[in-house]
């Protein structure tokens, strides 16, 4: 596996009635965060990007990157219904919403 490969895709929908997409790595997140619109930018799309930067350059691990653009869409309200988060080392992925 790629190291900047994401455990599990992060699925997002993008816009009401547009089909769930899936951001497989870091690589395909930063993509997504810069072309993230400049007025809608903020405290935690700054950290998403850092993290998912710092990955690049091995200064933040792929998961901690990971959890960093997964609370960015998140809050956005990007975040897909049916998004599982992986659990803690062994423990068993949970949904994020009901």
């Amino acid at each position: 596996m790629d190291r900047l490969q994401f455990e599990v895709p992060v699925r997002i929908t993008p816009a009401p009635g547009l089909p769930v997409e899936e951001i497989y790595g870091v690589e395909q997140a930063l993509d997504f965060l810069q072309a993230w619109p400049a007025r809608r930018q903020g405290k935690v799309h700054e950290a998403a990007f850092n993290a998912c930067f710092g990955a690049t350059v091995d200064v933040v691990k792929t998961e901690d990157a990971c959890r960093a653009f997964m609370a960015f869409c998140r809050v956005s309200g990007l975040l897909a219904r049916d998004m599982m988060v992986p659990g803690k080392r062994g423990g068993e992925a949970r949904g994020l919403r009901a």
